[in-house]
């Protein structure tokens, strides 16, 4: 089976500063791909939120790592929040064999933020240098991710964990109105990632899952969905294989050509691995 996993991070806090981390015991330690099961898997580095002026060790530890591992892409942090003053990080980024994307974490931010023109301006930019965006926010932004997708339409943006819909409380709307709407913007694809940290960490089962997997692929399609781990953040509500495990049995029953496509193919496609 060919398995991308477009959605992995690594740290080590004894080398960069993860602030986030620090409220969080279960994830303050090391975590590298030597820590994950063996496997055909591959896989795409999404930052990991560490301080904004280590961005290039960040990119440079995970270079060294990609030198023994199969890590095939870097979707590195960008202050596009800066606007068109973003242009020559942006210029750098592009010129690294491995980055293929930028996410500047939204979630959590105000939302004058989101519907900022200088944000808009940031996000527009990576077209030029063919690079995606990241869209990491809860439920509640899914809105201003539609309305930032209609006025980047050259830029595919890759919403991240469906959205974060509200699945510990078992709620459907408004997030299932708000991901169809987005879905309507052919420049989204969406990671199937990211849910069981949104559920309830230690009673979650797949029947509580299958919901909002069944309807972000109605919304985009298995041509513009692809899949994820989020580890290891996702351990903090399960382990890598049983992720994977529930997705391969949402998956079971399509098509060849459309399972294939999001488990390896999308990925490639989308950030041109």
């Amino acid at each position: 089976m060919d398995l991308i996993d477009a959605h992995i991070h690594f740290w080590d806090p004894e080398r960069l500063h993860y602030a986030w981390l620090e409220g969080i015991p279960a994830l303050h330690r090391r975590f590298t791909p030597e820590s994950l099961p063996d496997g055909r898997q591959r896989y795409v580095f999404v930052q990991a939120d560490c301080r904004a002026d280590e961005t290039w060790a960040e990119i440079a530890w995970v270079t060294e790592l990609a030198q023994h591992h199969p890590v095939l892409g870097v979707v590195a942090y960008a202050p596009l929040h800066e606007g068109v003053a973003a242009r020559p990080e942006l210029e750098r980024l592009a010129g690294h064999e491995l980055v293929v994307g930028v996410r500047r974490l939204l979630q959590g931010q105000p939302e004058s933020l989101l519907n900022s023109e200088e944000l808009a301006s940031g996000v527009n930019m990576l077209a030029e240098f063919g690079l995606t965006f990241d869209a990491c926010v809860t439920h509640q932004q899914l809105p201003a991710v539609t309305t930032l997708a209609a006025s980047c339409p050259h830029v595919t943006i890759v919403l991240d964990h469906l959205g974060k819909p509200d699945v510990a409380r078992r709620r459907l709307d408004p997030w299932g109105a708000d991901l169809a709407a987005l879905a309507e913007n052919p420049n989204v694809v969406c990671k199937l990632s990211g849910l069981t940290t949104e559920a309830d960490h230690d009673a979650w089962t797949p029947a509580d899952l299958r919901p909002y997997l069944e309807h972000a692929l109605t919304c985009f399609g298995p041509e513009r969905c692809l899949v994820g781990s989020d580890w290891p953040v996702a351990t903090l509500a399960t382990s890598y294989e049983r992720w994977f495990d529930v997705l391969l049995e949402f998956l079971a029953d399509l098509p060849s050509p459309a399972r294939e496509a999001i488990l390896a193919g999308n990925a490639s496609r989308v950030y041109g691995l």
